[in-house]
C-alpha cells in the first residue's frame, strides 16, 4: 500500500500550461491549449469530453506517455519530462498503473502471467501478489485461463489486477468501460473506485459517460482542448 502520508491535502500530480498539437496534411490541430490542473493524493478525478476534445491526449501527457510541446508535468514533486527517457520508463513501471479500453492482454499468456508482467519487467516477479490481486478482482478461479477464455469484463478485471502488481501510487484509466455493456461498465468503475479508495491511491479516469464520472471525487470537462470553467 502507498505510504499514508496524508489524505487529500498533498498535490500528487500537477500540470502547468500543457500544449500539444498534431500535423494532419497541411493543417495543424491544437489538441491541448494550455491546460493547468492539480490532483490531490488519493483523489479520484474523471475527465469527460466529446470525442476529439483532447481528454485521452491529456491523460497520456499527464502519465508520461506523450511528451507535450510545452508546459510541465510534476508527479510526486518531480518534473517528469525533465527526466531521461529510461528513468521516466522506470518511474512509470514502479509508481504508475495503467488500464486501457482494449485491455492489452497478451493472448498467449494466462491471466496470472499477464498480471505478473509489469513486476517481471521491473526485475521482481511477485507471483503471490498476482494471485492475491486476481482473487481481489473476483477471478480466483480463472488464474490459468487465457484471455480468449474470458469475457470482456473479466479481461478488464485482469488488466486492473495487472495495473496494481507493482503497488503504484496512481492509476490512469483510459475509457475502461468503452468495450463493455452498461452493467459491466458500472461494475468496473466501482471496482476501480474501490481499489483506489481502499488503498488511498490517486485515480484518473477518461470516460465519455458523465453518469459514471459523477461517482468520483471530481469531474473535469474538456472542451476544444481546454478545461471548461
Amino acid at each position: 500500500m502507498p505510504a499514508l502520508t496524508d489524505t487529500k491535502s498533498e498535490v500528487h500530480l500537477q500540470s502547468r500550461d500543457l500544449k500539444r498539437s498534431f500535423q494532419i496534411s497541411r493543417t495543424r490541430i491544437e489538441v491541448l491549449k494550455g491546460i493547468s490542473l492539480e490532483v490531490r493524493r488519493g483523489e479520484s478525478v474523471f475527465l469527460c469530453g466529446a470525442s476529439g476534445a483532447g481528454k485521452t491526449t491529456l491523460l497520456y501527457t499527464l502519465a508520461g506517455l506523450e511528451r507535450p510541446e510545452s508546459g510541465t508535468v510534476d508527479f510526486e514533486g518531480v518534473d517528469i519530462y525533465a527526466m531521461a527517457s529510461d528513468r521516466l520508463a522506470g518511474l512509470r513501471n514502479r509508481r504508475m498503473g495503467f488500464v486501457f479500453q482494449s485491455y492489452f492482454l497478451l493472448p498467449e499468456l494466462t491471466a496470472l502471467e499477464n498480471v505478473l508482467l509489469p513486476s517481471m519487467m521491473g526485475g521482481k516477479p511477485r507471483p503471490d501478489d498476482a494471485e492475491n490481486l486476481l482473487a481481489r478482482v473476483g477471478l480466483k478461479e480463472r488464474l490459468d485461463h487465457l484471455p480468449s477464455e474470458l469475457s470482456g469484463g473479466e479481461q478488464q478485471r485482469v488488466a486492473i489486477a495487472r495495473s496494481l502488481i507493482n503497488d503504484p501510487s496512481i492509476l490512469f484509466a483510459d475509457e475502461p468501460t468503452g468495450n463493455l455493456d452498461s452493467h459491466t461498465g458500472e461494475t468496473i468503475i466501482e471496482l476501480l473506485l474501490g481499489v483506489a479508495r481502499e488503498d488511498r491511491r490517486t485515480l484518473l479516469v477518461v470516460t465519455h459517460d458523465e453518469n459514471l464520472a459523477k461517482r468520483g471525487d471530481r469531474l473535469l470537462r474538456i472542451e476544444d482542448g481546454m478545461l471548461a470553467a
